[in-house]
């Protein structure tokens, strides 16, 4: 996959496709979808190391390379992005997110493989291709279905854990090239599946290319990611890190996927990773799956609550601003009144907010995490331990921060017993809260 970035040091007096600028415009790059300058910062969260950099005992002492946490927002496709500093080789090559370690993320994944089954009458004849397939979560549905299936993965010790439960899998990182090779094989799909992909690839023009290149002329394209106006009207900040070059309105999906020959035809909002958007899409021109009201209307929507204004976004950094003292004064109080406090979950999302607010082992003693990938590991900056969640029955915590506040009804259901010894859970998005 070619690395395409932002430039990553500010300029002055430039000219772009609209003219010369005076010299207080400032340039932080050019987009990666349509090419237009950036001038525009919605967010700006500091420095902080990749979100999925866990580090083990020996590398505690060792430089930890942090990079700026700016995202901005295209004046032009209104397509959110932050700088790429490191390649996707060295991001996704070796990589320890697993979708299985969600129960209802799971749930997720059998009720949608159900439902495409369904309603694009999949059969023993068809073929699902998965796109950043992880460890095999939602591809092994289908095969209990008797679909033939596929899934393509970049990080190579995720998909050992997919082959290993029999899901044939790819390492490679997809694009253009990826897709020609497949195609050339007779290896097109009938449903193409990209869920949580598409924030996490640089060069989005040859990503979006190869999906158009992969599909067959009447095969259908499913994607998930979570939705801008999420991110805006719920403060949901801490879904931007390093790892998610773009944030995506349903507006600029479309015209990137117009761009490249693809037109969608169906979109349903979703409540998963805090609110996200699945969009259906299919050829330019192909007649089998007419467009659906829902698009227009939720574009409509979009429109109405601000995401084509960049005034809406040079709002954002305020709410960020304010939910970082807002978690810090809590727990600093916490403490100071002898509390002990613990965290749930090791996501990157935490990561983004704990490198935010400065939160080390001083105000968090500890975080648990269902995956042994992540277990015994240090998190990327903040350097505080992960342990299997049976350390919280040991230390009974006062507190409980989940970090992972998408699936807080999950954790606290599978965590009842906390309220047995006294123990609270916090929530810090969209803004600090406890529940009993």
């Amino acid at each position: 996959m070619k690395h395409i970035g932002l430039e990553s040091s500010p300029t002055h007096n430039i000219a772009g496709p609209e003219g010369s600028h005076s010299q207080s415009t400032m340039n932080f790059g050019s987009c990666r979808f349509c090419g237009s300058i950036l001038r525009t910062l919605f967010c700006d969260l500091g420095v902080s190391p990749l979100s999925n950099a866990y580090l083990t005992v020996k590398q505690l002492d060792q430089m930890e390379p942090h990079y700026p946490l700016r995202a901005y927002i295209c004046e032009n496709c209104f397509l959110g992005q932050v700088q790429a500093f490191e390649s996707p080789e060295n991001i996704f090559g070796d990589y320890a997110y697993c979708s299985s370690y969600s129960d209802s993320w799971l749930q997720h994944a059998k009720t949608f493989a159900t439902y495409a089954c369904e309603r694009f009458a999949l059969t023993p004849s068809s073929f699902v291709v998965e796109v950043a397939s992880n460890d095999g979560y939602l591809l092994k549905f289908f095969k209990e279905a008797g679909v033939p299936i596929l899934g393509i993965e970049p990080a190579a010790n995720i998909a050992r854990m997919a082959q290993a439960i029999g899901i044939p899998t790819y390492v490679k990182f997809f694009g253009e090239q990826t897709a020609r090779a497949l195609a050339a094989e007779g290896k097109q799909a009938d449903l193409l599946v990209g869920n949580n992909v598409l924030a996490h690839v640089p060069d989005l023009n040859d990503f979006v290319n190869g999906l158009e290149i992969l599909l067959k002329p009447e095969g259908v394209l499913s994607m998930e990611f979570p939705h801008m106006l999420s991110i805006i009207q719920k403060n949901q900040f801490d879904t931007i890190y390093h790892e998610h070059f773009s944030y995506f309105s349903l507006a600029t999906v479309q015209r990137v996927f117009d761009a490249h020959g693809l037109e969608i035809f169906d979109v349903e909002q979703l409540s998963t990773h805090g609110g996200s958007l699945r969009i259906l899409a299919k050829h330019k021109g192909q007649k089998r799956h007419p467009i659906k009201p829902s698009v227009s209307s939720l574009i409509a929507l979009e429109k109405r609550e601000g995401l084509q204004s960049v005034d809406t976004y040079k709002r954002f950094d305020d709410q960020t601003k304010k939910t970082k003292r807002a978690l810090l004064e809590f727990l600093i109080k916490a403490k100071d009144e002898g509390k002990s406090i613990a965290g749930y979950g090791a996501p990157a999302k935490g990561n983004t907010l704990l490198n935010y607010c400065g939160i080390r082992t001083d105000l968090l003693d500890y975080t648990v995490d269902r995956s042994p990938q992540k277990q015994g590991c240090f998190l990327p900056g903040t350097h505080i331990p992960i342990y299997s969640p049976d350390k919280l029955r040991e230390t009974k915590p006062d507190l409980v921060l989940i970090l992972p506040w998408n699936i807080q009804d999950e954790i606290i259901s599978q965590w009842k017993e906390i309220r047995n010894w006294g123990g609270q859970f916090l929530i810090p998005i969209p803004s600090v809260k406890l529940v009993k």
